[in-house]
């Protein structure tokens, strides 16, 4: 398995609320930093995200690849409907730092939070 091929499971999943799975992606330490959520290992953060999340739509924009790293971004479009039913609609830059098991250790996230964060305060 590539790294990129990772990533696009990660979106894939991220898709299908297969939260799951994509914790199944990181390594047992593997953390999460969210605009939204903060800094959480993996396992929490995907339980909070699931927790919030009525259903996601993705359209991948770009996958990029620094083959001097261990990272690779994602862009991308996320349609969120939240369990409110309200849907908020913004690109995200995802940075996905490996490790030599080809796990996720940190997955940076990044995005306007403006409208989100007002939706998931008046939950």
């Amino acid at each position: 398995m590539t790294r990129t091929s990772i990533a696009k499971r990660y979106l894939k999943y991220l898709e299908l609320g297969a939260m799951e799975r994509i914790v199944d992606l990181f390594s047992e330490t593997g953390t999460v930093s969210s605009p939204l959520y903060g800094n959480q290992p993996a396992n929490t953060f995907y339980a909070s995200l699931q927790n919030d999340t009525n259903s996601s739509k993705l359209e991948l924009k770009g996958i990029f690849d620094d083959h001097q790293s261990n990272k690779l971004a994602l862009h991308f479009n996320y349609h969120w409907v939240l369990k409110t039913e309200a849907t908020v609609n913004f690109d995200v830059v995802d940075i996905i730092s490996f490790n030599k098991e080809l796990k996720i250790d940190h997955l940076q996230i990044i995005y306007d939070t403006v409208v989100s964060r007002q939706l998931i305060n008046n939950t």
